[in-house]
């Protein structure tokens, strides 16, 4: 439903830690017009320049809390992010993204926040291949982006 506007236009940019590239970010918005429990958001479909980048290598930052990884963010059950609220999320990549203009194909996987549909009980045991639609609530496709990060 709000799929073209996931990724704010002017948000990639490298993650440095302690002076170091340790990889790259995005700011993201949620899908949901109700927002979600983060319990229910399960990570992201996320290629880069021919490059997937599983949701092992993604941690996500939102509530004013550290990036946290996917297996942590299963738990946050009482947390809740708005609609209204961009999150960030970060993906590891020694040396980060080059300067100059990327293609993204991104989806925000989501399970259902008001019932399960019939795909989400196999998500919650055995996750699918993020961007294949299943589980993915409000994005069941994989959107492209064309984003510029500054030197």
């Amino acid at each position: 439903m709000f799929d073209n506007y996931l990724i704010r236009a002017d948000s990639l940019r490298n993650h440095i830690v302690d002076g170091a590239v340790v990889g790259f970010s995005i700011a993201v918005r949620n899908a949901n017009y109700r927002g979600v429990f983060l319990s229910l958001h399960c990570g992201y479909y996320l290629v880069v320049d021919g490059v997937h980048y599983p949701v092992s290598a993604q941690s996500f930052a939102i509530n004013n809390k550290p990036p946290r990884s996917f297996d942590k963010i299963k738990s946050a059950v009482w947390e809740h992010w708005d609609y209204d609220d961009e999150a960030v999320l970060h993906i590891a990549k020694p040396g980060g993204l080059s300067a100059g203009a990327h293609i993204i194909r991104f989806q925000q996987c989501v399970i259902a926040a008001y019932g399960y549909l019939p795909t989400d009980e196999n998500w919650v045991k055995a996750p699918p291949s993020l961007g294949t639609g299943a589980g993915s609530d409000k994005t069941p496709q994989v959107i492209t982006y064309h984003l510029e990060l500054a030197a």
